[in-house]
């Protein structure tokens, strides 16, 4: 297919041509406000469908609104008129202030009126989307959108002004609307009263985005991740994370050492448990010790080692020789003691998950040689 997209450099337009880009048999024309004029011509005669994003929402003056909205609208719709394109699909994207009576809405209720009289008097396909707030990577802060800002600078520690917390926002995210997109270039969209819509959308408190953002920050020092069961604060962290100053990627952890080696937490959850690096020197024993309820899984990445077991109301001992050159899992079970022993002549790394996080008031673990 070809695919024109006007809009291009837009938030929503990067993120959908980026998409197509890694599709099989699809061809983008890419159209925005530096694209020369005459090549509209060109791609209105070669276009399959349309993703019509272009339009105008922070002008230097109101009359611009009309503008950028109805007349550009009206130029791309003579262009693929002039080309005689009825059969290319139209999808575009409108706005749900399209129902207020503002410079803003009132263009955009145009913009749609001439689409739907277009697709009335050609039997052009066009469907209408009129999206709530979009939130993603890559969509501008300080704008108009308060998710990029609040994400902009909580990231960078910059203050951020809530005025209202208890504001319900509408939100849809980047690519559950990329997805929209590209199931209307084929006739899949999801339609209802005569506008096309994203099915996945999140009802959320204004107050409620900088504190789960306050939350990632604190991730980096408490190791609790997102809860990602979560649909719409999996997809916030995801957005968090994109706007992270370049220098800022990483992050330190705290590291137990001793004459053994070291045990590093890395990650927690509230119902998923914590995951923690283990390095053991050669000759090293770790370990020694059982759990009521506690379990582990162990994996070790490299050297060489042993993994022993004993019931604690048993004198039969399990061996397990474990090996970075080749992965395997060993779950450790309540109830038996156990230890790992570095068997090689360099560093033992192991990977450990347990399946709650280490609660020292109340640590589940009791000493006794295997």
């Amino acid at each position: 297919m070809n695919i024109l997209v006007t809009g291009a450099a837009g938030f929503i337009g990067k993120n959908l041509i980026q998409r197509l880009k890694y599709m099989d048999d699809m061809t983008v024309f890419s159209y925005d406000t530096d694209t020369d004029p005459k090549l509209l011509t060109e791609y209105a005669k070669e276009a399959d469908a349309v993703i019509h994003l272009a339009g105008i929402n922070r002008p230097k003056r109101s009359e611009e609104y009309m503008e950028g909205n109805f007349g550009f609208t009206k130029t791309l719709l003579d262009a693929l008129e002039a080309a005689q394109n009825h059969k290319a699909r139209i999808a575009v994207s409108s706005s749900i202030q399209a129902e207020l009576d503002n410079p803003y809405g009132v263009s955009k209720k145009a913009g749609e009126e001439l689409l739907r009289e277009y697709s009335e008097r050609t039997g052009a396909t066009v469907v209408i989307y009129r999206f709530p707030n979009v939130f993603g990577k890559w969509c501008r802060p300080n704008y108009n959108s308060a998710v990029a800002t609040f994400c902009h600078n909580i990231a960078r520690g910059l203050p951020i002004t809530v005025n209202d917390p208890e504001t319900l926002l509408h939100l849809v995210y980047i690519d559950d609307v990329v997805d929209e997109l590209i199931l209307s270039l084929t006739g899949g969209e999801h339609v209802k009263d005569g506008y096309g819509y994203v099915p996945c959308v999140y009802d959320v408190k204004l107050g409620r985005i900088p504190e789960l953002l306050h939350s990632f920050v604190s991730s980096r020092t408490d190791l609790m991740i997102p809860d990602l069961r979560d649909g719409f604060e999996k997809k916030l962290y995801s957005t968090y994370l994109s706007y992270l100053p370049e220098d800022g990627f990483s992050y330190l952890l705290n590291s137990h050492t001793d004459e053994r080696g070291s045990f590093t937490e890395f990650v927690k959850t509230d119902e998923r448990g914590q995951v923690s690096i283990n390095i053991s020197h050669p000759g090293i024993v770790k370990g020694n010790h059982w759990h009521n309820t506690k379990n582990e899984k162990f994996l070790v990445v490299k050297g060489t080692g042993v993994i022993r077991f004993r019931r604690v109301d048993s004198d039969e001992i399990q061996e397990y020789y474990v090996s970075g050159d080749k992965p395997e899992v060993v779950d450790i079970p309540c109830g038996y003691t156990h230890n790992i022993t570095n068997l090689g002549d360099e560093d033992m790394v192991t990977v450990m998950w347990a399946n709650e996080v280490f609660d020292p008031s109340k640590s589940d673990t009791f000493y006794e040689e295997v």
